[in-house]
C-alpha cells in the first residue's frame, strides 16, 4: 500500500523500535523517540491504517521447534499448456501455499521463476517433500537446491 504522506523522523523512529520489539510499551516507545504514550498511539494506529504496518507476529526460531534444516530452492516452471489448462504459474502459486514446509516464496526474473525457503525436520523430510510434493506437482520442470550452513544474518526488519 502506498503511504499518502511521507513518514517523519519519529514515525520510522516508531517503526524501527516495533520491529525490534513488537510487544514494546508505548509508554517505552514515546520515551525513545521523545513523544507522550497517547501520541505514540495515534501514529501507531495511523501507520497500521495506512498499511504501513501489516501486523504483529511472534518469531519462532525453527530450530527450537524441530526444524534443523533450512533450504533453498530455484525452482523452474514448464512453459507450454493446453490452451483449456490454467496457466503453470497460477497452478504454482496456488499449491504452493498449501505446502507448509514453504515459508518464503519469491517470483523471480532470470533463468528461475521462483526461489522458495523451506524449513523441514531434517534430510528425509526434506527428500518426501521434493520427490512426493515438490517434483509430481504438473508445472515444475526442475528445481535446484541449496542448503543454509550458518545464517550470518537474519532480520525481519526493513531499514526504515
Amino acid at each position: 500500500m502506498e503511504v499518502k504522506q511521507a513518514l517523519d523522523k519519529l514515525d520510522k523512529g516508531i517503526l524501527r523500535r516495533l520491529q525490534e520489539n513488537g510487544r514494546e510499551t508505548y509508554d517505552v516507545i514515546g520515551e525513545q523517540v521523545g513523544l507522550s504514550p497517547s501520541a505514540v498511539l495515534r501514529r501507531v494506529k495511523r501507520l497500521e491504517e495506512a498499511g504501513v504496518i501489516d501486523r504483529y507476529v511472534a518469531l519462532v526460531k525453527p530450530e527450537s521447534v524441530g526444524l534443523g534444516l533450512t533450504a533453498y530452492l530455484n525452482v523452474r516452471l514448464e512453459k507450454n499448456t493446453e490452451a483449456h489448462k490454467r496457466n503453470p504459474m497460477d497452478l504454482f502459486r496456488s499449491a504452493v501455499q498449501t505446502w507448509p514446509e514453504v515459508v518464503e516464496c519469491a517470483a523471480l526474473t532470470g533463468e528461475m521463476d521462483y526461489l522458495l525457503r523451506v524449513v523441514v525436520q531434517d534430510m528425509r523430510h526434506y527428500s518426501r517433500f521434493i520427490m512426493d510434493t515438490l517434483l509430481k506437482h504438473p508445472s515444475v520442470h526442475d528445481c535446484k537446491t541449496s542448503f543454509v550452513l550458518d545464517r550470518v544474518k537474519a532480520t525481519t526488519a526493513v531499514p526504515v
